[in-house]
């Protein structure tokens, strides 16, 4: 699943795919880490590296599937 996160204050989102989570397991994270108001965002992508963010500088958290992912030209 991908995961694009809008930080405030920052020009570039942040973008990891994690395998083995689910959108409502994220969720729920997220959903956490902004009601704790002094709480971090952990997110361990496909790779096995650990992600933290801010929960008070979230801006926006977008959750999508990878099976829509497109690689190279189309005739379409």
């Amino acid at each position: 699943m991908d995961i694009r996160i809008g930080i405030m204050n920052v020009v570039r989102e942040l973008n990891l795919e994690v395998a083995d989570e689910t959108a409502a397991g994220v969720r729920a994270d997220v959903e956490a880490a902004i009601t704790a108001k002094t709480g971090t965002l952990w997110l361990t992508d496909r790779d096995g590296r650990q992600i933290g963010v801010p929960a008070a500088q979230l801006a926006y958290v977008e959750l999508g599937s990878t099976s829509d992912r497109r690689i190279g030209f189309s005739a379409e």
